[in-house]
């Protein structure tokens, strides 16, 4: 079942690395509400409905999952069994340092896991609701690399849903919260994996800079009579930091402490131990192994917490973070003093060590944090309901190069995150040969990560964690680097040092496409004409 009454069916799916919330559009009441599916769902407290984003393949060949809190009810998130996983959204579109397992003869991926948990809810979505969504927003994190982005569009092109489309977290969170016109807010949005920072201001007038993000042909339930508001991000910055670190840290610290073991159930009760010191000073888990026979007993106090966080750099890569959304923002006529609120979003900024550090750069009455859990989800919505977001590159992207001088092969920034796009012009590059009578030349384009030093994702063991790098090295994601796909022109006749050979341009057209035109200055020739390198979406 499609469409009721003519209506437009939009859900919304906040895929988080801990949780998972969906939220549908009510067309009665003309509000966004968060559902429950049966089975899947928790709700904790005041909390509202959750799907805890774990998989456990109990047949990966038909595959047959558990997936939710199935998963937890049966006790399956304790085993040290390879074919439970958590927190395999920050492994979809990283460079992971160690191997997935084998099961039932095939090969695992953190991008199949995903697969297979976004593709479970939605059939859950669909039995249990006995609707088809016309229209599903689908969120990111602001640092997800684009290849997060590619693989969540492969993964929607099987879904029977008439259009898809991504919003950022932290643009979400804004919507959600019903920041109002010309209001310029901060989002903190810390959850499981990630946490970013984006000023985000609603405006009425069409006329901003910038550009709609969308995926599909077209808008879906706006009413062309309506005037459309425009949610402009001013600037954002993030980072693979999350709730998931800390509570590997209390796992390290417990270990270290008490000689227990690094295991899935250590670390369910670090989780819960981290989660009860939000609302008190001090916390004790305790659980019986009536198999071995061992009991474990953990406390841990808010003092002891802070010190674990101060000893991992925790808060100084939160002040980084804020330095650089405020840098960006002040680029952009943006003071410190003119954001009106910040919208706290996420599991994490729950924990009062958070929430102080906030506190030391904003006043009380700026601080919102009572929709931490469904505002991204009910925010997203607003793309079905007449909002349009125009935004820019989060990302610089360069050209590889030889350093002579390093004797490595470096990376040439050539469009600066930041960037509108359309990009109004392009940008030139000439090139000439390298060595005697060179037959071709090829071109590879990257991505480059952030300026504040990246982060990597590695196994420990069986967790797949994260550590900052801080060696002054640029991340960098190859977009062309497959064999045939980096030649941008054969040079007849052959090219020889000394002189420019080639003239290429660069530019981003209105859908991300990242786009290059070659021109052979010796013949004269255009070689490649508005030739697409990579869709940067």
């Amino acid at each position: 079942m499609g469409k009721l009454d003519n209506l437009t069916l939009s859900y919304a799916i906040d895929f988080g690395t801990s949780n998972t919330v969906i939220s549908r559009w009510n067309s009665v009441n003309q509000q966004p509400e968060v559902i429950t599916l049966p089975g899947l769902s928790s709700s904790l407290g005041d909390n509202p409905p959750l799907i805890p984003s774990l998989v456990y393949i109990q047949d990966a060949q038909k595959p047959e999952l558990f997936l939710g809190q199935q998963v937890k009810n049966k006790g399956l998130d304790l085993s040290q069994s390879p074919r439970y996983f958590s927190g395999f959204k920050r492994g979809i579109g990283a460079s992971v340092q160690g191997f997935l397992p084998e099961i039932d003869g095939t090969n695992i991926s953190f991008a199949q896991v995903g697969e297979w948990y976004l593709q479970g809810i939605l059939t859950n979505l669909q039995q249990h609701t006995g609707e088809t969504p016309d229209c599903l927003v689908l969120t990111v994190p602001v640092d997800s690399f684009e290849s997060y982005r590619r693989w969540l569009s492969g993964v929607c092109q099987s879904w029977s849903v008439e259009q898809v489309k991504i919003i950022d977290e932290p643009t979400a969170a804004a919507l959600g919260y019903g920041a109002i016109s010309s209001d310029i807010v901060l989002v903190i949005d810390f959850g499981g994996g990630t946490v970013d920072f984006s000023l985000v201001k609603l405006d009425s007038n069409r006329n901003n800079e910038g550009l709609l993000l969308k995926w599909g042909n077209k808008l879906l339930g706006q009413n062309s009579t309506q005037k459309t508001k425009i949610a402009r991000v001013l600037a954002k910055a993030g980072k693979n930091l999350g709730g998931v670190d800390l509570d590997n840290w209390l796992v390290d610290y417990f270990v270290a402490k008490q000689g227990l073991p690094s295991s899935s159930l250590v670390n369910r009760l670090c989780e819960r131990l981290k989660i009860q010191l939000s609302s008190t000073a001090k916390a004790t888990e305790v659980y019986f192994d009536d198999r071995s026979l061992t009991t474990y007993e953990l406390d841990l106090d808010q003092s002891t917490f802070n010190q674990i966080l101060e000893r991992q750099g925790f808060f100084t890569q939160l002040d980084e973070l804020l330095t650089q959304v405020l840098q960006q923002g002040r680029r952009n006529g943006i003071e410190k003093e003119n954001i009106g609120s910040v919208l706290l979003v996420g599991g994490t900024v729950k924990i009062p060590a958070v929430q102080n550090w906030i506190e030391q750069y904003f006043t009380s009455t700026q601080i919102r944090c009572d929709r931490p859990f469904d505002a991204i989800a009910t925010g997203a919505l607003q793309l079905a309901q007449g909002i349009e977001l125009r935004d820019f590159l989060y990302h610089s992207y360069g050209v590889r190069y030889w350093d002579r001088r390093q004797q490595v092969q470096n990376w040439h920034p050539l469009i600066n995150s930041g960037q509108p796009y359309p990009m109004d012009k392009p940008l030139e590059l000439v090139l000439g040969a390298s060595r005697e009578n060179q037959p071709s030349v090829e071109l590879v384009i990257g991505e480059l990560g952030s300026e504040i030093g990246g982060t990597e994702v590695y196994f420990q063991g069986d967790r797949l964690v994260t550590r900052s790098l801080n060696t002054g090295e640029t991340q960098v994601q190859p977009l062309n680097d497959q064999p045939g796909s980096n030649t941008i022109a054969r040079l007849e006749p052959p090219g020889n040092p000394g002189s420019d050979r080639l003239k290429v341009l660069f530019w981003v057209d209105e859908q991300r496409y990242l786009r290059i035109t070659v021109e052979d200055l010796l013949t004269e020739e255009i070689i490649l004409s508005n030739q697409i390198v990579s869709q940067l979406k």
